[in-house]
């Protein structure tokens, strides 16, 4: 038999699933890996959070937002902490997270078969990033950052396209 304390923190990680990062809306805070925990705190929850850098933006609406929509799926009170260590990795997207920027035409990032990724003084990765429209690894950096400073642009010289990369870190 389920406890209810265990079936309240699973129906709040249902409701972590629908809420969208501010900077890539395409992806859930689940889908990035910043909620690092979920559990009973007193009459409400606790939710831990990573932001993916010290200095993101949009953290703030990130916290709010959590807080929103647990409030409003009825399992509140809660209560965020945010958790700077360890810091967060894009190790940490999910699966489905990195199709899902796939998708949305910005290319996960790319990490070496055992998963490390090495800090590298040069212009090009490690490896080639492929293009999230046609799949070619034909591609070159156009600027180190993109949009958001996660993010690189890049284009692909098979199709043309250009494209965000995550950046990994």
């Amino acid at each position: 038999m389920i406890a209810v304390a265990d079936l309240r923190v699973e129906r709040a990680w249902t409701v972590l699933d629908g809420v969208p990062d501010p900077e890539v809306p395409a992806l859930s805070v689940r889908d990035l890996g910043i909620v690092r925990d979920v559990s009973v705190h007193g009459d409400g929850l606790a939710v831990v959070l990573t932001p993916t850098y010290s200095g993101c933006p949009a953290t703030e609406v990130i916290e709010r937002s959590v807080r929103d929509a647990i409030e409003a799926a009825g399992l509140g009170p809660v209560r965020v902490r945010l958790q700077r260590a360890p810091a967060w990795t894009t190790d940490w997207i999910s699966a489905d997270g990195r199709r899902k920027l796939r998708e949305y035409g910005i290319a996960p990032p790319v990490h070496l078969a055992d998963g490390a990724v090495p800090v590298r003084i040069v212009r090009r990765p490690a490896v080639p990033v492929p293009c999230p429209r046609c799949g070619s690894d034909r591609t070159e950096r156009l600027s180190q950052f993109g949009s958001t400073a996660c993010k690189s642009l890049y284009r692909c010289v098979a199709c043309r396209e250009p494209f965000e990369y995550f950046k990994p870190l």
